[in-house]
């Protein structure tokens, strides 16, 4: 009860005493709340980020040994998971892709050692590579040679066909082409230079990421197959010799284009020269792929009146593995016309006679190095003009047998 109403703050205080009892015990209260929510609050988080940051270490410790382990090993061993997915891949429809020259010259030497054992049950493909400058005039021959049988008995596919050509060149061939898609990345390339077996061996390195390519047979736009798809891949098949012609000439454009360059690596005893068409079995064209010894000394010092493309592949291979090769070409050429560049073959001039002539059905002529067998000695002829590619549609399922 209020007594004196004459001293107002104290009747406040008076008044207004209990309240502030129950104010401070409810301050209290909330301060004890508070300290006690912060402190659930802290160690929730505290706790949480422990588990969450053990969660985050224990999904990069699983994580952990393949990283070491991928930074412990050689660039070989991690590229080499790389070289083993292509395995599992089917063939590619189109031969194009993005690799640099190295990339894919290591690329094809590598695959081409460690791949796995073909199954015996399937057959082994020739490879066509096609060094060109652009158009390919005789396409339609070669499409009626390759479309006439190109499977074996259980349906797989007996060839493959790889294009090199002028860079920007853009060929416009059908899907149903064999040479469609078929163009691998170029560049340059100049008679009687270097840079002609460097696209030698981007179609090789090309062919040989695919495993079941065997046999590799360099031609040219003036080219023709001499005989139908399974006599030829069968003659290759047969064969216990890659075919490069090797000549030892001791005259002026024999030993005469050899450069002291050459020494240590390459003696003027071991000079050898010969046609660029070859057929390479796979060995060979992973080590002329691989080579890191001879051709850079070739491309240092082998200038004109030295050809790397006539000389290169004959001495080489004589010197690293010259029971391997049958020291003769499977690509007739008429030499017999001088000059640099060999006889050239038109309209006028493709003729039942010429034509059976090549094939051998008159002559017989016949070549006994091929396993010790006796086998025809060509299976492709050039140089045919363009203007040659009526009368060989004409003559070829009568006389070339497709």
């Amino acid at each position: 009860m209020v007594v004196n109403c004459s001293k107002g703050k104290d009747v406040y205080a008076m008044a207004t005493a209990p309240p502030r009892r129950f104010s401070v015990d409810l301050v209290r209260l909330f301060l004890l709340f508070a300290v006690l929510t912060t402190g659930f609050l802290v160690a929730v988080l505290f706790f949480g980020d422990g588990v969450a940051a053990s969660s985050y270490y224990r999904l990069r410790s699983l994580a952990l040994p393949d990283v070491l382990h991928a930074v412990g090993r050689s660039a070989p061993c991690t590229e080499e998971n790389e070289v083993e997915r292509w395995w599992a891949r089917p063939p590619a429809k189109s031969a194009w892709h993005n690799m640099s020259d190295d990339e894919l010259l290591w690329a094809a030497s590598f695959e081409a050692r460690a791949a796995p054992p073909r199954r015996p049950s399937k057959p082994r493909k020739v490879a066509f590579l096609f060094l060109t400058r652009g158009p390919l005039p005789l396409a339609p021959l070669w499409e009626r040679f390759f479309n006439g049988t190109s499977t074996g008995g259980n349906g797989t596919e007996l060839f493959s066909v790889y294009v090199h050509t002028t860079p920007g060149y853009l060929p416009d061939f059908p899907p149903s082409s064999p040479f469609h898609g078929r163009q691998v990345p170029s560049q340059v390339t100049q008679w009687g230079r270097p840079s002609m077996v460097d696209a030698e061996r981007r179609l090789l390195a090309n062919a040989l990421l695919d495993h079941d390519n065997e046999h590799f047979v360099l031609v040219s736009e003036s080219c023709i197959p001499l005989h139908p798809l399974p006599t030829i891949h069968a003659y290759l098949a047969r064969s216990v010799h890659s075919f490069i012609q090797v000549i030892d000439d001791p005259g002026p454009d024999g030993r005469g284009r050899y450069h002291a360059g050459m020494a240590p690596d390459v003696s003027i005893s071991q000079w050898r020269k010969g046609s660029q068409w070859f057929e390479l079995r796979r060995s060979l064209a992973v080590f002329v792929v691989a080579d890191g010894r001879y051709y850079p000394r070739f491309q240092e010092v082998c200038r004109p009146p030295c050809y790397v493309d006539e000389h290169y592949l004959p001495t080489v291979l004589t010197i690293v593995a010259p029971g391997s090769i049958a020291n003769r070409s499977v690509t007739w050429v008429d030499w017999s016309r001088s000059g640099a560049h060999p006889a050239s073959f038109g309209t006028k001039d493709v003729r039942e006679k010429f034509l059976e002539s090549l094939v051998g059905k008159k002559e017989k002529k016949r070549c006994t190095d091929n396993a010790d067998l006796e086998e025809p000695c060509f299976l492709f002829a050039r140089k045919f003009a363009p203007s040659a590619l009526q009368p060989l549609l004409d003559l070829s399922s009568s006389i070339l047998g497709y």
